[in-house]
């Protein structure tokens, strides 16, 4: 079956079964690979993408799912808000394995949008979606502060 996507602003016609993960179809029919495979059941938060301005995890999310929604994967983040929040990342070396930080990075961009200033309670409910097994939690929140914060401080 034809499914029409819009990712990171393009059209794309997919032809695939409807209950297949997003996740694959952006990996394998796509070719954006930035977007990563964690744990396979929309848990861990390292295929995290957003569809229609929301977070989403995309092994969670099937084809038939994300079929005439706008997708934008970590390949599409643009904008001085992921500009900035990009610089924060390499700035204060946040990256450790780098593994979830596609996850990290999108959780965090969608956080911004929503709320330019978050607290730390707001930080923490929506980096929870994500995990980190190189435990890099702190440098999350401190780019995140510099990100939204002038001088970057809570």
């Amino acid at each position: 079956m034809a499914f029409t996507l819009i990712v990171n602003g393009e059209s794309h016609t997919v032809r695939a079964a409807g209950d297949t993960p997003l996740l694959w179809v952006l990996r394998d029919e796509l070719a954006l690979t930035g977007t990563k495979y964690g744990c396979d059941s929309g848990l861990c938060g390292i295929c995290m993408v957003h569809v229609d301005g929301e977070t989403r995890p995309s092994c969670a999310m099937t084809l038939a799912e994300a079929a005439g929604r706008s997708v934008t994967t970590i390949e599409g983040l643009h904008g001085p808000l992921a500009e900035t929040l990009r610089a924060a990342w390499r700035e204060l070396e946040v990256s450790q394995c780098g593994y979830c930080q596609t996850g990290q990075i999108m959780a965090a961009a969608a956080l911004l949008a929503a709320s330019p200033a978050p607290d730390d309670a707001q930080i923490d409910r929506v980096m929870d979606a994500v995990v980190c097994r190189c435990a890099a939690y702190r440098r999350i929140r401190a780019a995140i502060y510099r990100t939204s914060r002038p001088g970057g401080e809570p």
